[in-house]
């Protein structure tokens, strides 16, 4: 790793930190240098609030250094007036005469009107430093903007046999038919408060009844989305019980109320294009589907997801309902406990 990529490294690192905190905006970390020595350095903390070029040259205590230093961030500093005003502007009134950043912003209203801007004022401006990295660290951003869609994580639990569920009969009991152990629930719960949206299918939310929210875990409950054709569900499953905003697309909407709204959907008519319309509409950066297998497989099949995590447990069914079938790049695996954590890609 050479000094550049050292710096926006620590760019990354910094802009980690806004993680839940600063969407529907891109997660950013600034640095700044003097002759080998970082300066100052800061990043976006909070949606609404200073944006991370602010705050880390509000952060050096000698601002005439600045004229004689290099600014780091991960991503195009802003040109336009939104919740605070352009960076790009601060960038060029401190005099800063250089700037190194790991991607562009492809969001129309900078997607490269930040640099020309600073190449207007005579600063030095290289871009690709750490690019695939930053890329990757605001996918999320990146996915909503240019395909006009939420990045889409699958997520479903599977016997080591393949299987995601037994055959339910009538006079089986509602709930989890537990595949892994309870102690998975954390870091499910945590990927739960990083995204915005959590997604089933009725025949899980009847057969489940899950809660979809952050219990075992700190930070904001996602949107819950359900889609059930014909809204038939019992009214008494969680999913129905107000705690948390829920969406539910069908085509029979009921009256909505408090933490409740029904969507028309045509389901007759591509009914995933027209949720994803409206959820992009509503700027839901991100959606994790959690079930079940033939609303799963049906966003496998129309390949629509960016991602899937799927969580094998140590045990078998030897029949049953099979998990989906995906055709992915394999990207990763854990151990937790007994049992296994895979992560595969597009």
């Amino acid at each position: 790793m050479n000094t550049h990529e050292k710096y926006m490294q620590r760019c990354l690192d910094l802009a980690s930190k806004g993680r839940t905190h600063v969407a529907p905006n891109p997660m950013v970390g600034c640095v700044i240098v003097h002759e080998g020595q970082i300066i100052g350095e800061g990043y976006h903390q909070q949606y609404g609030e200073a944006h991370a070029e602010v705050n880390a040259i509000n952060s050096v205590s000698d601002k005439k250094l600045l004229k004689e230093s290099t600014l780091y961030a991960n991503l195009e500093p802003c040109s336009h007036h939104g919740k605070t005003p352009p960076c790009s502007e601060l960038i060029v009134r401190m005099g800063i005469p250089k700037v190194f950043i790991g991607c562009l912003d492809t969001f129309s209203e900078v997607s490269g009107k930040g640099i020309e801007r600073l190449r207007q004022a005579k600063i030095e401006v290289k871009v690709g430093i750490l690019e695939k990295e930053s890329r990757k660290l605001n996918r999320r951003f990146f996915s909503f903007h240019e395909k006009k869609r939420p990045y889409i994580i699958l997520k479903w639990a599977q016997t080591l046999d393949g299987y995601m569920d037994i055959i339910r009969k009538p006079q089986d009991p509602i709930g989890v038919n537990w595949i892994t152990h309870t102690n998975l629930k954390l870091p499910v719960h945590k990927w739960r408060a990083e995204e915005d949206a959590i997604m089933v299918g009725g025949m899980t939310a009847m057969n489940d009844n899950p809660h979809l929210g952050t219990r075992e875990w700190f930070g904001d409950n996602p949107l819950r989305i359900l889609v059930n054709r014909d809204m038939d569900l019992p009214r008494d499953l969680q999913i129905f019980d107000n705690s948390i905003p829920t969406l539910v697309f069908t085509q029979h909407p009921k009256v909505d109320k408090a933490n409740l709204k029904c969507i028309y959907t045509d389901f007759d008519a591509n009914p995933l294009k027209q949720i994803l319309d409206n959820l992009y509409s509503m700027e839901i950066q991100s959606v994790i589907v959690e079930g079940g297998q033939m609303l799963l497989q049906t966003f496998i099949d129309a390949k629509l997801w960016d991602e899937a995590r799927v969580l094998v447990g140590d045990k078998s069914f030897g029949n049953g309902l099979s998990a989906p079938k995906i055709n992915a790049r394999f990207k990763a695996s854990c151990r937790y406990g007994n049992d296994t954590i895979l992560y595969y890609e597009k």
